[in-house]
C-alpha cells in the first residue's frame, strides 16, 4: 500500500484530503501540523476508516520549545491521544527515551495499535544497519522501520538486504535521497506492508520521496479496485427458512418483513404450500398457517415432500414430517443435494424411534443415507444423547418438531458444532411462541464471549404440548452474503454494507473477527446497540439492531481462525488469506465435505490453480499468502483462466472476489448456481 505523508495542514484540510478518495493510507506528522489542537488530533484519528500512522518526531518538536523534556512530553501526549482515538499505527523513533517507549507501547497494545520503532540516518548508510533492525525488535516493535540516506547503489543494497532477516510484512526499509528513490517502490517488492509518498514532490517529507499520484500510477496501473457504497444485503436464508416453516405451522397469519427470494427460500415457500399454508410473496412475505398441529390433530398423510437443493430445509423437515405426517414419507431433492450424504442423520433419528433409509439403491457409502430418503416411524419424545459433530441442522429440525409432542423431551448434544445456528432456531421459535431452555457446558460466559470452541456439550429441554403462534418479524440481512463484499473491500478498496444486525446470532458475523485478525480497517456506524450477545439470545420480539459496516483497504497480515462454527465463510476466508502475507491457518475443514461441493478439496484445488500454495493439515487449511502490493510489484497476481465453481454458490462468490486480483479474467463454468442464496450477487458485484 501507499502511505501519503500529510504535514503542514489544519483539521479541515486533513479531513478534506482523507475524504478525497485519492489517499488509501496516510501518515499524520503531528510534529509538523502545529495548528492541530488535542481535540483536533482526536477528531482526525477517530473519524475515518482510512488506516492512519501517527508520527511525532521529538527533534522537530524540540525546535519550538525550550527543553528536551518538554519536547518529549508534548510528543508523547500527542501520540497517546492519537492511539486512543484509533490510530492504526504509531511510529516512534529509536532516539526516544526508553521510558516513553515503554509507556506508549503499553497504550498501543491496549488499543490495538501497531507499534512501529523506526531508525533514521539522514547522513548516510552504515555497515551496521542490521544492528539497528535488531535494536528496534528489542524495543518491542510490532513493525520495524529502517530508513537511511543512500550515497551510492551499495547503500541501497545494504538496506534491501535487511528483508532477508524479517518475515514479509514486518519490515519497512528504504533509502532517502535521489539514489534511494527507487528503493521506496522496491520496498513493496521485497515485502514491506506499505511505503511512503508525498502529496506532491514539493511537499516531500524527505529527499527522494515520490508524489502519491506517481506511485499510484506505477503500482496500480492496469489493476482493478473495488468500491461499494451503502448496499443492503438480502435476508438471511438461515432465518428466513426457519421462519417460513414456523409460520406455516402456526395458527393465524404471519408477516415476514424484509423477505428477499433465493432458490433455498423459495424451496421453503413451496414446502409451506405443500403443507397447506397460504403464501403471498412480496417484500413482506405473508403466510397464513395451518395450525394448530400436533398430537390430536389430523396427520398430514403425505407420501412425498420435495426440499429443492437446500440441506437445511431437508434436515428441518425430516423430524417435522416424522412428528406430523402419520405415515412413511419420502423426502426428495435435486442438484447437488442428492450427492451429499446426510451424515449421522440415521443415528440421530434412530434415537427418537425414526428410521431413515435410502429410497433408491446406492452403490457407494451404504452406511450413509442420501436424498431421496425414506422416513419411517413416528418421532418419539423423551431423553436422548446425540452427537453434534455432524452439524446442527438436523438438531434444529428436532427443536422445531419436539415442542409439538405430548410430553417433554431433553436432548444432550456432545461435541456440538455450528452452535450459533442452534441459537438462531431457538430465537425464531421463541418469536413463534415456542419455549425451549438451553444450557451450555464449558463456562458460564460462553454466550457472552462466543468462544464456541470451549463448549463441550449442550442440553435442550423442550416442553411438550406447545403450539406455534403467528408472528410478525423482521428478517435480518445476511452476513454470509456480506462477507464477500467486506473481504473485497478489505483487499481492493472499500465497502459499506447497510441493514446488518450488529448483535446477530448468525454464525457468519464471525467475518468481522476474521477481518480484524487479518488487520483490516473495519468500523460500525449508526448502530442501535444492546449490551450483550446473551441479551440478544434471550430477548423476544425485538427488531434487529441494524447499522452500517464499513471496511477499507489496509495492510493485511496472516491470521489463524477456527471456522468450525461458521463453515460457510471458508471460501471467502481462503481468498482473504491469499492476500495476507505469511502463513494463515483456518480450522474446520472437517465440516466442508458435506456442502454443495467437497468444499475443502474445491478450495485447495482452486487456490493451487491460482498459484497460491495451500494444503489441508489435520483439521486446518494452511494457506501461504502475499499482500496485494507484493503481488503487483512482483507481477505475481493470481492466475486467471477457466475455473469450476463445483456448482457451489459460495465458490462462485469467492471466485468473483479473487478475480479482482487476477492477472487475466477468471471464467467460471457455472455462475447461475449463485441463485441458490443470492440471485442479485453478480449484478451488485459488477455494478
Amino acid at each position: 500500500m501507499i502511505c501519503t505523508t500529510i504535514q503542514n495542514r489544519n483539521l479541515d484540510e486533513i479531513q478534506a484530503l482523507l475524504d478525497s478518495g485519492e489517499i488509501e493510507m496516510a501518515e499524520i506528522r503531528l510534529d509538523r501540523c502545529p495548528e492541530l489542537s488535542e481535540e483536533d488530533i482526536e477528531t482526525v484519528f477517530s473519524t475515518t476508516d482510512i488506516p492512519l500512522v501517527a508520527t511525532c518526531r521529538i527533534s522537530d518538536i524540540r525546535a519550538s520549545v525550550s527543553t528536551e523534556r518538554e519536547a518529549v512530553s508534548i510528543a508523547e501526549k500527542k501520540l497517546k491521544i492519537a492511539i486512543e482515538a484509533g490510530a492504526k499505527y504509531m511510529d516512534l523513533e529509536t532516539e526516544a527515551p526508553a521510558a516513553m517507549g515503554k509507556r506508549l507501547r503499553r497504550i498501543a497494545k491496549l488499543n490495538g495499535t501497531i507499534f512501529i520503532r523506526s531508525f533514521h540516518d539522514f547522513n548516510g548508510t552504515s555497515d551496521n544497519v542490521a544492528e539497528e533492525l535488531e535494536r528496534c525488535r528489542q524495543y518491542g516493535a510490532d513493525l520495524t522501520k529502517i530508513v537511511t540516506t543512500a550515497v551510492n547503489d551499495g547503500d541501497v543494497e545494504k538496506v534491501m538486504a535487511l528483508y532477508s532477516l524479517a518475515p514479509e510484512g514486518q519490515l519497512i526499509a528504504f533509502c532517502m535521497g535521489e539514489k534511494g528513490r527507487e528503493s521506496r517502490m522496491l520496498a513493496l517488492k521485497m515485502g514491506a506492508p506499505y511505503t511512503y509518498a508525498a502529496l506532491d514532490e514539493s511537499e516531500a517529507a524527505a529527499p527522494g520521496q515520490w508524489a502519491t499520484a506517481d506511485m499510484v500510477k506505477a503500482l496500480y496501473s492496469g489493476s482493478q479496485d473495488f468500491h461499494l457504497g451503502e448496499v443492503r444485503m438480502p435476508a438471511s436464508k438461515s432465518y428466513a427458512q426457519r421462519a417460513i416453516i414456523a409460520a406455516a405451522l402456526a395458527e393465524g397469519t404471519s408477516r415476514l418483513k424484509g423477505y428477499s427470494p433465493c432458490a433455498d427460500t423459495e424451496s421453503a415457500v413451496r414446502v409451506a404450500r405443500a403443507l397447506g399454508a397460504e403464501v403471498i410473496e412480496d417484500e413482506v412475505l405473508v403466510i397464513k398457517g395451518i395450525g394448530p398441529v400436533g398430537p390430536g390433530c389430523k396427520p398430514f398423510g403425505m407420501n412425498e415432500l420435495h426440499t429443492g437443493e437446500s440441506g437445511l430445509l431437508t434436515r428441518l423437515m425430516i423430524p417435522l414430517m416424522a412428528m406430523l405426517n402419520g405415515e412413511d414419507i419420502v423426502v426428495t431433492g435435486e442438484k447437488t443435494l442428492v450427492n451429499r450424504p446426510l451424515k449421522g442423520a440415521n443415528d440421530i433419528m434412530a434415537a427418537f424411534g425414526v428410521v431413515l433409509t435410502n429410497a433408491v439403491a446406492r452403490e457407494k457409502n451404504a452406511k450413509e443415507v442420501y436424498i431421496p430418503a425414506k422416513v419411517s416411524g413416528r418421532l418419539i419424545p423423551g431423553k436422548a444423547d446425540i452427537s453434534g459433530k455432524g452439524g446442527s441442522q438436523l438438531i434444529s429440525g428436532l427443536l422445531m418438531a419436539l415442542p409439538m409432542a405430548d410430553v417433554q423431551s431433553t436432548i444432550y448434544i456432545s461435541e456440538p458444532k455450528s452452535i450459533p445456528y442452534m441459537f438462531i432456531t431457538e430465537d425464531v421459535l421463541r418469536k413463534f411462541g415456542i419455549k425451549i431452555v438451553s444450557e451450555m457446558e464449558g463456562g458460564e460466559d460462553l454466550i457472552e464471549t462466543q468462544d464456541w470452541g470451549l463448549c463441550t456439550g449442550m442440553t435442550f429441554k423442550i416442553p411438550g404440548g406447545q403450539k406455534y403462534k403467528a408472528a410478525d418479524i423482521d428478517l435480518e440481512g445476511d452476513w454470509s452474503s456480506a462477507a464477500n463484499f467486506l473481504v473485497a473491500g478489505a483487499i481492493f478498496g472499500s465497502a459499506q454494507i447497510t441493514g446488518l444486525d450488529m448483535m446477530s446470532l448468525q454464525a457468519d458475523i464471525t467475518i468481522m473477527d476474521v477481518l480484524v485478525e487479518a488487520g483490516a480497517s473495519i468500523s460500525q456506524i449508526d448502530t442501535d446497540y444492546i449490551d450483550s450477545v446473551a441479551e440478544a439470545a434471550t430477548l423476544a420480539g425485538v427488531a434487529p439492531r441494524t447499522g452500517n459496516v464499513c471496511v477499507a483497504k489496509a495492510p493485511l497480515e496472516a491470521f489463524e481462525f477456527d471456522l468450525n462454527n461458521a463453515p460457510d465463510l471458508f471460501p471467502i476466508a481462503a481468498i482473504l488469506a491469499a492476500f495476507c502475507p505469511g502463513t494463515s491457518r483456518i480450522g474446520g475443514t472437517g465440516r466442508l465435505s458435506n456442502k454443495e461441493s467437497d468444499r475443502g478439496a474445491a478450495i485447495v484445488n482452486t487456490l493451487t490453480q491460482m498459484g497460491v500454495p495451500a494444503h489441508i493439515e489435520g483439521d486446518d487449511m494452511v494457506i501461504e499468502g502475499h499482500s496485494l502490493s507484493w503481488r503487483l510489484a512482483n507481477g505475481k497476481l493470481l492466475k486467471g483462466g477457466e475455473y469450476t465453481s463445483y456448482h457451489d454458490h459460495r465458490m462462485v462468490m469467492a471466485l468473483k472476489v479473487a478475480s479482482l486480483g487476477a492477472d487475466s479474467p477468471i471464467v467460471i463454468d457455472d455462475e447461475k448456481c449463485v441463485c441458490k442464496s443470492f440471485p442479485d450477487f453478480l449484478t451488485i458485484f459488477e455494478s
